[in-house]
This record gives structure tokens, C-alpha cells and sequence, in this order.
């Protein structure tokens, strides 16, 4: 096996010694939290099955709950996962190129695998303070071989501090979080087709870089641009500037899958009701006060990584699922997750009146109430 162009020891290392520590709890603080998180994560799973009516896996592991350093390190062993494969096959690809194993690559391997360990741990400790939770779609197969389905975690930490930085219910804001959460589960446990689409569009992506020297100097003078012009405060992101033609078009059937999860999220976890979360107009104005704030550099922090980009498709995905159950309830947005070919494009994303034409039929829009006209 040849070196990996990544030092994942390095990434982990450095994720970790450039964490920001979490909020000071005590020890029993610590566990209490722990334990709700794990209980409202359970409670949350029959909540969103009943409301999406997806028919998601029975009796799911309870949620994993980590603290900064422990998210690091799953995200560093979901990228290995993924990643290796892949660069075996460019390195083979690439064979008398940089990333070959001639004398020049050896050099690039040895030094550069060292530097972008380091770099990736860097995005991961300013990732590691803001992520509340997410499901896990890749993980390191089991002691018995197989590849698990995936694993929802909560960072504990992260959750607390934005809790008391909002000054929200504490309960009702760790179930809310939860409901965002397990409608990830429930989304790729209950449709079968969606971790391997999500998987190959990935794959593809990742495939289709170029490896020709002069291709890569030459995104690499974009990424710099990119950095300036986000500094200045414009809108270029590294996601840009670093994309083949071919990455463009895989890219955006992989934005508008994201959208639409994490659209559908956003609106299952505010839509399931003051019933189950009372205070959740609240913590909702809140917490999107907080989304859109933030210091200037964090600002530029978040362009650079695409971080905006997944607030937007927040937004985007989440007008989507609403105007589309507006007007044929849930079981025609359910639609949506028949096959590949039933997702949104990018652009029905924003015209969801084009998606219902084509996937549910001109007929089903012949009535359509108030609430259809949102935006």
C-alpha cells in the first residue's frame, strides 16, 4: 500500500491540540447531559418516523455522545474510510506525475502528507466548536468486517454552550437539535438507495479532479484568489475555486441531495410541534440570529469553507420541503425519495412547482392552498 497523500496521526493531533476547550460543567453536569441527550435522542426517533411516515430501522442505537477532541477523531475516521480508496486509484492514475512514486512524489508524499494532516486538523478544530450533530454515514467497518449503516452523534459540549449562549429552554433546545438529527437517521436508514448515491456522487467528485501539474498550479493560483477575495469580504469560496468542469456538474447534483436533507431537517424539526418542543419559535429566532451573525473573520472563515453554502441550503431545502407539503401533503413529498431520478435538480430546488410537475403531475397543483404561494 502506498503512503497517503493525508497523515491522518497529524490531523488528529493537530485537531486536538487547536480545539477550543467547551464550556466548564462539573463532572455530574456533564453526565446529566449526556444521559438526556441520549434519552431525547430516542424520543425523537418516534416523533420524526410519525411525521415524516418514512419507515425508517427499528429500534436504532441511541445516540453517540462525544466531546470536541472524540468528533475529530470520527470525522478523521470517516474521511480515511472514503478517502484512501480514492487515493490509491489517483496515485495510480497519476503514475510519473506528482503524486506518482518517482523521486519527486516521494517528496510530495513525505512533506505534503504532513502539511495537509495539518491543514485538515486545522478546519476540523474550528469545525469541532460548531457542530451540533450529525449522522455519520462513513464508518470504519465493524470488528466482524461488515460496513455499519452509519451512526447519529451529538457533541455534547457544543450544545450546551449554544443553549446558554441563547438563553433557550435547555430541554426543549437538546430534543429540537435531536429532531434535526434523527431525521438524518431516519432518511438514510429508511430509503435504501440514498448513502450509495450520496457515496458515488462523492466518489465521482473526487475522481474527476485533474491531475495534470499545470491544471492543479492553476487551482491552486483560484484557491489563492479565493482567499483574497473572501478577505475583502466577496463571495468566492475554496468549493469554487478549486473545481474541475467535470466537479462543477457533479457538484451541483450533489448540493441539491444536501439541500434537500438537510432542508428536510430544518423543517421536521420545527414543524413537529410546540407540543413536543413548546418553546421552538423561539429557540428558532434565536438560533437563526446566531446562523446569520458572527465576527468578521469568522464571516470570512465561513465563505472559505462553504459553511455559508450549508446555511443557504438550510434555507433553499427547507422552502422546498414546505411549498411541496403545502400543496400535496407528505405523502406526495415522499415522492422525493422513490429513486435517483425522483430527487430535485439544483435549479427545482428553487422552482419546486417544476419538480411537482415532473415527478407528481401538472394535476395534483390544480388546487392548491394559501400557504402554496410561499416562497
Amino acid at each position: 500500500m502506498s503512503a497517503s497523500m493525508i497523515d491522518w496521526n497529524v490531523a488528529v493531533q493537530t485537531g486536538t491540540r487547536l480545539v477550543r476547550p467547551g464550556p466548564q460543567v462539573s463532572h455530574e453536569e456533564a453526565r446529566q447531559v449526556v444521559d438526556e441527550l441520549r434519552d431525547l435522542s430516542r424520543l425523537a426517533q418516534g416523533h420524526v418516523r410519525d411525521f415524516t411516515g418514512i419507515r425508517a430501522e427499528e429500534d436504532p442505537a441511541p445516540a453517540t455522545i462525544v466531546d470536541r477532541p472524540g468528533w475529530i477523531k470520527a470525522n478523521v475516521d470517516g474521511f480515511r474510510v472514503v478517502l484512501e480508496p480514492l487515493m490509491e486509484q489517483m496515485q495510480d492514475r497519476g503514475s510519473g506525475g506528482l503524486l506518482s512514486g518517482g523521486p519527486g512524489g516521494a517528496v510530495v508524499q513525505a512533506v505534503g502528507s504532513r502539511v495537509t494532516g495539518m491543514q485538515v486538523g486545522a478546519i476540523l478544530a474550528y469545525m469541532a466548536g460548531r457542530v451540533l450533530g450529525q449522522y455519520e454515514l462513513f464508518l470504519p467497518p465493524d470488528p466482524s468486517g461488515r460496513a455499519p449503516t452509519g451512526r447519529l452523534t451529538l457533541v455534547a459540549p457544543n450544545i450546551v454552550h449554544v443553549e446558554q449562549e441563547l438563553g433557550v429552554d435547555p430541554r426543549d433546545f437538546r430534543l429540537w437539535v435531536c429532531l434535526h438529527e434523527e431525521t438524518h437517521r431516519t432518511q438514510f436508514t429508511g430509503v435504501p438507495w440514498l448513502r450509495e448515491y450520496v457515496q458515488d456522487q462523492m466518489t465521482r467528485f473526487l475522481l474527476a479532479s485533474d491531475l495534470d501539474p499545470g491544471a492543479m498550479l492553476e487551482r491552486l493560483r483560484s484557491a489563492a484568489d479565493a482567499v483574497a477575495d473572501a478577505v475583502r469580504g466577496g463571495e468566492s469560496s475554496l468549493i469554487d475555486a478549486i473545481q474541475s468542469p467535470e466537479q462543477r456538474e457533479i457538484l451541483d447534483r450533489l448540493t441539491a441531495v444536501m439541500t434537500l436533507v438537510e432542508g428536510h431537517g430544518d423543517y421536521v424539526m420545527d414543524a413537529v410541534g410546540p407540543e413536543v418542543v413548546p418553546s421552538v419559535q423561539h429557540i428558532r429566532q434565536r438560533f437563526q440570529g446566531r446562523r446569520d451573525g458572527g465576527s468578521r473573520l469568522d464571516k470570512t472563515i465561513r465563505r472559505l469553507l462553504g459553511i455559508d453554502l450549508k446555511m443557504k441550503q438550510y434555507a433553499e431545502g427547507s422552502r422546498f420541503v414546505r411549498r411541496v407539503v403545502a400543496e400535496v401533503g407528505m405523502d406526495g413529498f415522499n415522492k422525493v425519495w422513490e429513486s435517483p431520478e425522483a430527487l430535485p435538480t439544483h435549479d427545482e430546488i428553487k422552482e419546486p412547482v417544476a419538480w411537482m410537475n415532473r415527478v407528481i403531475g401538472p394535476r395534483a397543483l390544480d388546487v392548491a392552498p394559501p400557504e402554496a404561494n410561499e416562497a
